[in-house]
């Protein structure tokens, strides 16, 4: 083994004061990879390995992985400690890989709460692991962006969630008003390692990159102290899981399209739209088998039904016929998670100051409209500014505080000396003065925007597509 080792370049990855390489001077290391629990993987074809680890390639990974900001993993390396890490330790590292020795470490487990009350498992890599992930990501991602399904737009370049709305509300416009809402259970803690390693055989040929992502497949979970094995499932938190989970459904997509369905897909989220609640129905009993028998995942037939378009919720929408087209509304789930967050940014006890409020609802407000800007929501939204203009005027009456203060605002703000000290001495509730005539005479829907408020409908009114 010694003497079939290759000299590697001395033009290394990451050197300070020099600009970013163009190309890779190293040349391949041919030398036998394989692993337990895989098919053998001697063959070297195209190199992409080579590619994956050339300097150029990692440090455009490395510029996303220090851009995204994201938490460190079991080894509690922060991002800030990143660069110092691989330019000491990038020939180490890049021989490791190179010579199929390196050993991902396991993830760290984290739990986000869902909407029914349950909780999301994420799975995040060391910084190194995400730098690692990540240059495979741009290396692979071009190879199957040509074989990906027209249809499918979750965690793709150029594609986005507005895409996906846009093609269910063509489909319904055509009259295919009767959904199959697929739900795939725990899809991501489900996945089949060796299902995916043969479809990823099909296209990659160098032997070296499969060991390297079935490696990253099965590193284990670090749950508090305790090492949990990965037998199954593709950790969410890396940056390869999403190709990896596209690739995977991409063969749904395919049967699919083979079947000529007309379907949309968004990551794990998929809608089937047939013109007919038979036609759905026997569309969902003939699908199930090919996904549990030939992806080998598990259909959560609770979530999964057939039903009207109106009763679907695909990407926080839901859809119905407005003069013979298909239009959009935000579902009533979205609806009241937006005004429970609105609720938590003007509460009147969350000790923030007046500018801290204003940048954080006009983030908050700004992105949601932003999101939800194909629905049909403008009286809705009308509505929903007034209860929170309301709230509004319940954090200013909070912040002024003392009686002297709400009598001198009031009267600066035009009202008659007399009544601004009669209602400086309420001892009515904030929420109550809130939507007195006296607030909304003073504190008036114009100051407010004056003030650097924003409010929905005035966005929504801007951005409407």
């Amino acid at each position: 083994m010694k003497g079939r080792m290759q000299k590697i370049s001395k033009d290394t990855w990451l050197q300070k004061d020099r600009a970013e390489p163009d190309s890779y001077a190293a040349g391949q290391t041919f030398m036998r990879i394989t692993e337990n629990n895989l098919t053998d993987v001697t063959t070297l074809e195209d190199g992409l390995l080579e590619q994956i680890l050339s300097p150029s390639n990692l440090n455009r990974a490395y510029k996303k992985v220090r851009s995204n900001k994201g938490k460190g993993g079991v080894d509690k390396m922060g991002i800030e400690h990143l660069q110092d890490y691989l330019v000491e330790n990038r020939v180490e590292l890049l021989q490791s890989i190179r010579d199929g020795k390196y050993r991902p470490k396991p993830v760290r487990r984290v739990t986000i709460p869902k909407e029914n009350g349950k909780k999301r498992l994420l799975g995040l890599p060391t910084v190194v692991d995400k730098v690692i992930q990540q240059a495979i990501t741009q290396v692979l991602s071009p190879i199957y962006e040509k074989q990906f399904s027209a249809y499918s737009y979750g965690f793709r370049p150029g594609r986005n969630a507005h895409q996906a709305l846009k093609k269910c509300r063509d489909y319904i416009s055509d009259g295919h008003i009767y959904a199959v809402d697929m739900d795939l259970q725990e899809f991501f803690d489900k996945v089949s390692h060796s299902r995916l390693v043969e479809i990823l055989s099909r296209t990659i040929k160098d032997g070296r990159v499969i060991s390297l992502i079935h490696k990253y497949l099965r590193t284990g979970v670090m749950i508090g102290n305790k090492f949990e094995e990965t037998e199954l499932g593709v950790p969410q938190g890396g940056p390869l899981s999403p190709l990896l989970s596209n690739i995977m459904l991409n063969e749904l997509d395919k049967e699919l399209q083979r079947r000529g369905h007309r379907f949309v897909r968004y990551a794990d989220d998929s809608l089937i739209l047939c013109k007919s609640r038979r036609s759905a129905e026997r569309t969902l009993r003939n699908i199930i088998p090919f996904i549990e028998d030939k992806l080998f995942l598990k259909v959560n037939r609770e979530k999964t039904n057939v039903s009207h378009v109106s009763k679907v919720k695909f990407l926080g929408h839901t859809f119905y016929r407005g003069l013979g087209k298909g239009r959009l509304r935000a579902h009533p789930t979205s609806i009241r998670k937006m005004k429970q967050r609105l609720k938590q940014l003007t509460s009147r006890s969350n000790g923030w100051g007046e500018d801290q409020r204003k940048e954080s609802l006009n983030h908050y407000v700004r992105g949601w409209v932003n999101y939800f800007k194909m629905a049909d929501m403008k009286s809705l939204l009308r509505k929903i500014d007034r209860w929170y203009r309301r709230r509004l005027r319940m954090c200013i009456w909070k912040q002024w505080k003392r009686i002297r203060t709400k009598g001198k605002m009031l009267i600066k703000l035009g009202l008659n000396k007399w009544k601004a000290w009669e209602y400086a001495n309420t001892r009515k509730s904030h929420w109550h003065i809130a939507n007195s005539f006296i607030l909304t005479r003073t504190i008036t829907t114009h100051r407010l925007r004056q003030a650097g408020y924003p409010f929905l409908l005035d966005y929504y009114s801007k951005v409407r597509t």
